[in-house]
């Protein structure tokens, strides 16, 4: 949940026995049980680990385990061990405003856990797709295309014998 640099709009929805968290970036979808379902074996591993949900009071608790070897955590695709879990907190403390709370616990990696938060911020709109601009080459197109709109009226003013 660490905010990307664009395309950092998230979408959290509740539904009976499960909140789902639609990411902007990659529209990436996570969904997480809160019916206090054992985790799957330690065998079987994601790339965004596998999310287990529970309410303490207002707050929303997510542990998140077995991630898999590829998971790049943070631009630490190999600064991490089969040890890595997270303890996400979400709570809202107004009608805008969700506090996330996280903390890395990997002692496979780091001496001690440690732990950061920030604000989530509601926004007007909707969540739009991600997608890649067609290797860039977009803004060429719509340019040529605006030139050879323009071409036909190009000689006349470029080109003096031609307007002769």
């Amino acid at each position: 949940m660490l905010v990307a640099a664009y395309a950092s709009i998230y979408q959290i929805v509740q539904a009976p026995g499960y909140v789902a968290i639609l990411q902007e970036m990659v529209h990436n979808v996570r969904i997480i049980p809160l019916d206090g379902r054992e985790n799957l074996s330690g065998r079987i591993r994601q790339y965004g680990g596998e999310s287990r949900g529970r309410w303490e009071g207002e707050t929303l608790v997510v542990e998140v385990t077995n991630f898999n070897d590829r998971t790049d955590f943070r631009g630490s695709a190999n600064i991490r061990s089969e040890q890595l879990r997270v303890v996400e907190r979400f709570t809202r403390i107004d009608r805008d405003t969700i506090l996330y709370q996280f903390t890395v616990d990997d002692p496979g990696t780091w001496t001690k856990p440690w732990s950061a938060e920030f604000a989530l911020m509601s926004t007007e709109g909707p969540v739009f797709e991600y997608a890649c601009h067609e290797g860039n080459y977009g803004l060429a197109n719509i340019l040529n295309a605006a030139r050879a709109q323009q071409a036909p009226e190009a000689p006349e003013r470029n080109n003096p014998q031609r307007s002769k």
